[in-house]
């Protein structure tokens, strides 16, 4: 007699083949969820942008270019070593970041031409018209959140968004141009947002929040002399209430002293740009390596957290099926208990597998850290890092200009 083969129905055909008993039925179709939870992964499109930013519909006249000021970014490290480890965040890496990011977005807002000066500065000042600022909710190769702030010298809020993007591995290919970021989708949004808050308003409130950043400025060095001259609302914001004259001695003086703080910035800004050039390739040669491996790790984590729902919710029917009376629904439960240990075991394997990548991404950090660190820069004979006393010495410029204010006018520091 010879030998005969027989093609097995295979997916939802199988299932429908095999006739059961009802008890029998549910573990094996909480059997088949199990395996169809356990592999399922989502496919996710990922581009690389390219598109230039938004122009302004109309070319805008000298006087209602408002003047920007990108913040140093918030580098957001958390407070202990293990939650750092967790969140696979490396302090100087995220340091070094948060002055490349700030960097990146004063280059792409400027190329637009839709504003004044673009400057990086190291905190809120009134010395801009407009204040962007941002906080880096997360950040490697695969991934980036900021979330993102603008207000203008009255205290209005342009924007408070959270911003995600996602790479696509080919934005780091030879062919991408250096001066395209693997994120650039993000500080695209932010320009494009920012350009669409600016068409929205009126020239004479451009003008208002020009005056108000002056005023709230020449208030910081003459707190006495300006004084009446603008004031805070009941809602938070600020409000201008007279002018000084034109050529008032006082005016012409705090336009003297905001002139040398914007020389300071811009000096400054030479080096963010000096660090950002020395940085960019490694920074970049970081996030390729840490690509993949943050793909590899979300999507074992996935896998791992799908396959310990599903085992565990196989065990536990399994267990139920036990008090049956039924010997063949007994046989099905024991069939989901075992099947349902296995997918636990499964998942532990993937957090294993994933913690391995885990310990990857923070073995590249180290390797770069050495490269990317913040250098130390040399301003008016005074050593200075672009991270940790770059503020502190902005705080001593701003003491410094206060003193020569005081010098011009005759009067005391204190009094000034």
């Amino acid at each position: 007699m010879p030998e005969m083969h027989t093609k097995m129905p295979t997916g939802w055909h199988a299932a429908r083949a095999v006739r059961c008993t009802p008890g029998f039925s549910q573990v094996m179709a909480l059997a088949l969820a199990v395996c169809l939870l356990s592999g399922c992964v989502s496919q996710t499109v990922r581009t690389v942008d390219m598109r230039p930013p938004a122009q302004a519909s109309e070319p805008l006249d000298e006087d209602l270019l408002l003047d920007i000021g990108i913040a140093v970014f918030d580098a957001n490290i958390p407070d202990g070593y293990d939650e750092q480890i967790k969140q696979i965040v490396q302090p100087e890496i995220r340091r070094a970041e948060a002055n490349y990011m700030a960097y990146f977005q004063k280059n792409l807002l400027q190329s637009t031409g839709n504003w004044g000066a673009v400057r990086v500065v190291p905190r809120d000042t009134h010395a801009v018209d407009l204040v962007v600022s941002a906080k880096i909710l997360r950040s490697n190769g695969e991934s980036m959140q900021l979330e993102v702030t603008a207000r203008d010298s009255r205290g209005h809020e342009w924007l408070n968004k959270t911003y995600i993007a996602l790479a696509s591995k080919y934005a780091y290919a030879d062919t991408v141009p250096d001066g395209i970021d693997p994120f650039q989708k993000i500080y695209k949004e932010v320009a494009d947002d920012l350009l669409a808050v600016r068409e929205s308003i009126s020239d004479e409130t451009i003008i208002e929040i020009r005056r108000t950043s002056e005023m709230r400025f020449a208030q910081d060095f003459a707190p006495d002399a300006f004084a009446t001259h603008v004031r805070p609302r009941k809602d938070g914001e600020f409000e201008v209430l007279r002018l000084p004259a034109e050529n008032d001695p006082m005016l012409e003086r705090v336009r003297k002293i905001r002139e040398r703080e914007y020389l300071f910035i811009d000096t400054l800004d030479e080096h963010y740009d000096k660090f950002h050039r020395d940085m960019y390739r490694s920074y970049q040669n970081w996030r390729k390596a840490s690509y993949d491996e943050a793909i590899a790790y979300n999507k074992l984590r996935a896998q791992a957290r799908a396959r310990t729902i599903a085992g565990a919710a196989s065990v536990v029917g399994g267990i139920a099926a036990q008090t049956s009376n039924n010997s063949a629904t007994q046989l099905g439960g024991y069939i989901g208990i075992v099947g349902g240990a296995v997918t636990l075991r499964s998942a532990l394997l993937k957090y294993a597998d994933s913690k391995i990548h885990s310990d990857v991404l923070h073995e590249l950090g180290v390797s770069a850290e050495a490269e990317i660190t913040p250098h130390t820069i040399e301003l008016e004979n005074e050593s200075l890092r672009l991270q940790g006393n770059v503020d502190e010495q902005y705080t001593e410029l701003r003491e410094i200009l206060k003193q020569i204010y005081a010098d011009e006018v005759g009067l005391p520091a204190d009094d000034a």
